[in-house]
């Protein structure tokens, strides 16, 4: 496993990552039902002898721009070696239920304080890990799943750039649905149950060396 014994992993996103933690700070016992507990407890099942402090900093509703408003706070105040990002779902899908809304986070924005946040953050890390957004929906021509798709490729492409581990969260889920329909993990093709949670989990695992 590339995270070390010792070693703090700190996760940041909106409601898929937050998933009821707790306030302040989600920590120990307060992760929240989703996959960053799935990944604290499946870490030390299969590694006892290393122990991560891990830290859900998510926050249901969460967009990039939110990220960049509390992103000292949140991230390089509590000083991580690790940090995992996963956010878009919310600046796409707000394109397609409130597309009156002022404000929206077009791809071009999206990259530009992405870009900004990981400038910022990657000297001070020891690993950085860039989960893709993801819609489940196996139709590619879906127009939500289509958009999302080219968020997921700025997320990849500032991976190369930040030499950050990427984890394609979309591809994970689109394995699954070649046997199984989005209704098994969920209504809105967004929040997942916790078999959902479990294929986020375990992409994070099998891309930090954990399988």
């Amino acid at each position: 496993m590339k995270i070390k014994n010792g070693q703090t992993l700190l996760f940041i996103g909106d409601s898929i990552t937050d998933c009821g933690r707790a306030r302040p700070v989600g920590q120990y016992g307060g992760l929240g039902e989703g996959y960053v507990a799935f990944v604290d407890s499946l870490m030390a099942a299969r590694c006892p002898q290393t122990r991560v402090k891990v830290i859900n900093m998510g926050i249901s509703g969460n967009r990039v721009v939110d990220l960049y408003e509390r992103w000292q706070t949140d991230v390089i105040d509590l000083k991580p070696t690790w940090l995992s990002i996963m956010i878009g779902i919310n600046d796409v899908w707000r394109q397609f239920d409130s597309p009156l809304e002022k404000n929206q986070i077009d791809i071009t924005q999206y990259e530009t304080i992405y870009r900004h946040l990981l400038a910022q953050t990657r000297p001070m890390l020891n690993g950085l890990v860039l989960m893709t957004p993801y819609f489940i929906e196996a139709n590619k021509h879906d127009p939500m799943r289509s958009l999302m798709d080219e968020y997921g490729k700025v997320v990849k492409k500032l991976a190369k750039e930040y030499n950050a581990i990427f984890v394609n969260v979309q591809e994970a889920f689109d394995r699954y649905l070649k046997y199984r329909p989005a209704q098994t993990l969920c209504g809105d093709r967004v929040h997942p149950n916790k078999t959902g949670h479990m294929i986020i989990a375990m992409a994070f695992l099998k891309a930090i060396g954990l399988d």
